[in-house]
């Protein structure tokens, strides 16, 4: 009877699990599809740019998902249980509220596995790559979809580009560029021009061809004019490179080696993601353990509200080791054990010892 008791929890749990993330992360994933789909619509990013960038943002919201996912999915296959009764019956057979963390640890333990796997090893990589394409997309779109007889601005406004015609080489004839840079403005012409990618892609530059170029402060009267035969500017926009410091982009193993605090703090975050779905899962099942009269979802704002509760303490611990403020060694080990500690005091209210002493310390 154990057996198939123990099988049909975890069945319960696994179901719930499953249909709860994939909710949530339809939620999640629909606000960025409405971000991505409208970079691409204002840069024309290209089709498999777009499906790519879905993709690799779908990674990095299940890892965030998952922990949540098992807290809600426990609350609602256990609280379906008690709500229908069911767990009295199986009370009744001398099954304890322990007896309900077999089936739920079952599930719980491959998940954080699972969960570890993401965070250590898909994750970042799907974070680089996002920001890899969404980077190379970002200038391409900008660089590369030059119109006859239009202005065109680049580098956040700071670039105005016009070409009068384009040739099926990509040959520009008679040109109009605008930069400024710094406190300084160069306004060129040039009978033609040509665009070249250097560095793999990282610098592009317009090259222009016979004209001229005026510089100097605006306000000033110390412009200087100068003839060219060739003539390059750099189109400065976002580099799919930028950004490649940060510790949320580096591989595990870089973080791991690493003495600086802020790649501490993002190797402790990726640590507690998977420790969170166990104290999560050891939270959810006494929480799940609704009252006779109390309604199936009473507990699911309670359940939520710890959720937020833990996962805000954990960023918060994340920022103070990184900003040096306490030290790697506490880090948030400290909200773990915290939260851990609650839901021990959970299960010990719901023993069947601690409540034969409350019924009997109110009879007398």
């Amino acid at each position: 009877m154990f057996r198939t008791f123990d099988r049909y929890v975890l069945r319960e749990v696994a179901v719930s699990w499953l249909a709860v993330t994939m909710v949530l992360l339809a939620v999640l994933v629909s606000g960025q599809l409405a971000k991505i789909l409208g970079l691409a619509a204002e840069h024309g990013f290209p089709r498999d740019i777009v499906f790519a960038l879905i993709g690799l943002t779908t990674l990095q919201n299940l890892v965030l998902l998952v922990p949540i996912g098992m807290l809600l999915a426990v609350m609602l296959a256990l609280g379906r249980l008690y709500h229908e009764s069911e767990m009295t019956a199986v009370r009744a057979c001398g099954v304890g509220p322990a007896r309900l963390y077999r089936p739920v640890y079952a599930l719980a333990l491959p998940v954080a596995v699972g969960l570890a796997w993401l965070t250590f090893d898909v994750g970042p990589a799907a974070y680089d790559g996002a920001e890899e394409l969404r980077g190379k997309a970002m200038r391409d779109a900008q660089f590369g979809h030059l119109e006859p007889g239009s202005f065109r601005t680049f580098a956040g406004g700071k670039a105005v580009f016009y070409a009068e015609s384009i040739d099926s080489s990509g040959r520009l004839t008679n040109v109009f560029v605008q930069r400024y840079e710094d406190d300084r403005v160069e306004v060129a012409t040039a009978a033609w021009a040509e665009q070249r990618v250097l560095d793999g892609g990282q610098t592009q530059i317009v090259v222009l061809h016979d004209g001229e170029r005026v510089e100097g402060v605006p306000g000033k009267a110390d412009f200087r004019r100068i003839r060219f035969i060739e003539h390059g500017i750099p189109v400065v926009v976002r580099e799919p490179g930028a950004g490649r410091d940060l510790a949320e982009r580096k591989s595990t193993s870089a973080v791991f080696v690493s003495a600086a605090l802020p790649d501490i703090a993002e190797l402790q975050r990726r640590i507690s993601m998977p420790i969170m779905v166990l104290v999560l899962a050891l939270v959810a099942v006494p929480l799940a353990a609704l009252r006779p009269r109390e309604g199936r979802y009473a507990r699911v704002a309670i359940a939520i509200l710890i959720y937020f509760f833990y996962s805000n303490l954990v960023s918060a611990a994340q920022t103070w080791v990184a900003k040096g403020r306490i030290p790697p060694i506490v880090g948030s080990w400290w909200v773990h054990l915290l939260v851990l500690a609650v839901g021990l005091v959970l299960l010990h209210r719901q023993s069947p010892l601690t409540a034969w002493r409350t019924r009997a310390g109110s009879r007398s």
